[in-house]
């Protein structure tokens, strides 16, 4: 009976590559228009002249990274090139043009319409989706609407049906979430998984399925840049790099159409949660899976608990059971943390309004449109409610009108973090190098510091500022900590002592500062103003680490989250680890402390879960 099912299927699978029908597509990957040398824009106009030029190529498939940053401008132009292909073209975003870019995604998904596609050409199902990072420098990830919209996909696909798969990162551990995708792949008739990112052509396995990397079209050190041709036969795919000056051809690779299936049973490695047995006492209270990610900080009240998702709703859940109460949408992706004052949510949106809604059932209160997404989060100063978005400005708007009391325009790139209070002084920084100090009251400039690297990436720009001694304390992603003056924007230290990116956290005294290093450990600086070295580092074991959540100390106790959906509490003073809990394999947003019995906590993979400690 059994070689009677293998022989059907068997006898299936030919039937249904026998419908392939021949045909020649243009791979692209890794465009980077507006990369800092200027030849981009030229590599991609050359190819697009050279695809026309060619009348045997059906369609074109760009798998990420058009744009450096995912700026407006940038997005807009790499539309205006592509616009001159002469036969369809299909595209998913990277990390530059998602993670990266001063929208959250949004203008990417504006502009072309969408971050996914799905088509069927000549008998192959073609399969392309997005796959972050949704904070600049987290691991890639594969957006929870975009798992969910796969599942749908491959249910509505005939039996058998041949499917190519296309990402902009490998579809291994570069992804938080890799299995997730090749899990459901591997139950379908999946011929290929093409993706980008790594700028060269190469041949991969990802858990059994075939794996393309093409390479990037810049032109690097060469003279010319290039993409590949993809000849696929009822039984085979043919990769071929050509150039589009020279118009060189090279076959290099090929992928024989899967006929057998995958099997089943064979088993690969998976996230270990044995962490959560090692630590029992530690329960999940009440955890909601979101159908969108969650890059944000949820707030609380005593009874409710506020969090925004990437699909631009802000949703109100109850304290203590989890369920969801109201829900309240916007047109753009939610990175903002909400704050609450009084019955008062404020929060900003990708749609470009910031947006205040009353806390008991969700209605809208006021919104105040700006010229571009806000990603930043806002802080409330009595009536003054401070909050920086895109359009390269910082604001100051009443609490209880929306109306404007000042606007600072003298940013050169979007402002992504929450600011902090300090004296007459609001501090932040900014996607363009810089960190500043405005008048609160005024919005005048008091000073702005830089850490002199050309380099945006550097930008101090997603680490929280923390202050004591008069000093403002940072950790940005030139992995140096720095001490500056609170009253005068001077450099008082810097040092590269324990290699920190940009999570950083404060004693509740104020006497030290924490940060999380690339490797796991816990490092401390005497929050001093004399040129510091780290006090003490403690090896936790998390592993590597480059997300930019904060730490948080309440009643002696340290709290954070890491890359990999474990939350830790641990305790500075005896340099012990208290407990641990994996919740999934996504990045941890900055915990909402409650106690240090209960922590409020959600993940980029859209889980918010309260955390409690039981004797």
């Amino acid at each position: 009976m059994k070689s009677l099912i293998l022989s059907f299927l068997l006898s299936l699978s030919v039937i249904l590559n026998a419908q392939i029908k021949p045909f020649r597509f243009a791979f692209v990957s890794d465009v980077h228009i507006g990369s800092p040398n200027g030849s981009s824009e030229e590599d991609l106009r050359r190819t697009v002249r050279d695809i026309n030029s060619l009348k045997d190529v059906s369609f074109v498939v760009l798998t990420g990274d058009i744009t450096e940053f995912g700026t407006n401008k940038e997005i807009k132009l790499a539309k205006q090139i592509l616009d001159s292909l002469q036969i369809p073209w299909y595209m998913i975003p990277g990390n530059h043009d998602v993670g990266w870019s001063e929208s959250g995604g949004v203008m990417f998904k504006t502009v072309f319409g969408n971050d996914k596609f799905n088509f069927t050409y000549n008998g192959i199902t073609f399969l392309g989706c997005a796959s972050g990072p949704y904070v600049r420098m987290s691991d890639g990830h594969i957006p929870r609407d975009a798992v969910n919209w796969l599942d749908t996909t491959l249910k509505n696909l005939k039996k058998g049906q041949p499917i190519i798969f296309l990402n902009h990162y490998p579809i291994d551990n570069s992804l938080d979430n890799w299995y997730e995708v090749t899990d459901r792949l591997r139950k379908f008739n999946t011929s290929a998984i093409l993706c980008g990112h790594g700028h060269a052509n190469k041949a991969f396995n990802f858990e059994d399925i075939p794996g393309v990397m093409g390479r990037s079209n810049l032109r690097a050190k060469q003279d010319e840049g290039g993409y590949n041709l993809v000849d696929v036969t009822h039984d085979s795919i043919l990769f071929t790099t050509r150039k589009p000056v020279s118009g060189q051809e090279k076959t290099w690779t090929g992928i024989k159409i899967n006929k057998d299936g995958y099997d089943q049973n064979k088993k690969f490695a998976r996230p270990d949660y044995s962490v959560n047995k090692k630590y029992k006492r530690v329960k999940e209270t009440w955890t909601f899976s979101s159908d969108a990610n969650i890059i944000s900080t949820p707030a609380a009240n005593d009874d409710m608990v506020f969090v925004g998702n990437q699909n631009g709703a802000m949703c109100a859940f109850d304290l203590n059971n989890g369920k969801l109460l109201w829900k309240f949408q916007t047109e753009g992706a939610i990175f903002s943390s909400p704050a609450i004052s009084n019955d008062k949510l404020i929060f900003g949106s990708g749609d470009s309004n910031v947006y205040c809604l009353n806390t008991n059932n969700g209605t809208l209160i006021w919104k105040y449109t700006t010229g571009a997404s806000v990603l930043g989060s806002p802080v409330i100063n009595g009536d003054t409610v401070f909050i920086g978005g895109s359009d390269h400005s910082f604001l100051a708007l009443n609490k209880n009108t929306g109306n404007k009391i000042w606007k600072f325009d003298g940013l050169e790139g979007p402002v992504v973090s929450t600011p902090v209070l300090y004296e007459d002084k609001l501090i932040f920084g900014a996607w363009d190098r810089n960190l500043y100090a405005v008048n609160r009251i005024s919005g005048q400039l008091i000073w702005k510091w830089s850490n002199g690297s050309p380099v945006r990436n550097f930008s101090p720009a997603s680490c929280i500022p923390v202050i004591s001694n008069d000093a403002v304390f940072i950790m940005a992603p030139d992995r140096v900590t720095s001490a500056i003056d609170a009253q005068t924007g001077r450099t008082l230290w810097r040092s590269k002592d324990g290699n920190i990116r940009e999570s950083i956290g404060i004693s509740e005294n104020g006497k030290w500062i924490y940060g999380k290093s690339m490797q796991d450990s816990i490092v401390a600086f005497a929050a001093n103003r004399e040129p510091q070295t780290a006090a003490w580092k403690m090896n936790v074991g998390f592993g590597y680490e480059h997300v930019p959540s904060m730490l948080i100390e309440k009643d002696g106790l340290l709290f954070f989250g890491t890359k990999n959906g474990v939350v830790y509490c641990i305790n500075p003073e005896k340099q012990k680890i208290v407990w641990a809990h994996k919740i999934d394999n996504s990045m941890v947003n900055t915990v909402h402390v409650l106690s240090s019995k209960k922590i409020l906590l959600a993940t980029m993979d859209g889980k918010l879960s309260l955390l409690q400690v039981v004797k």
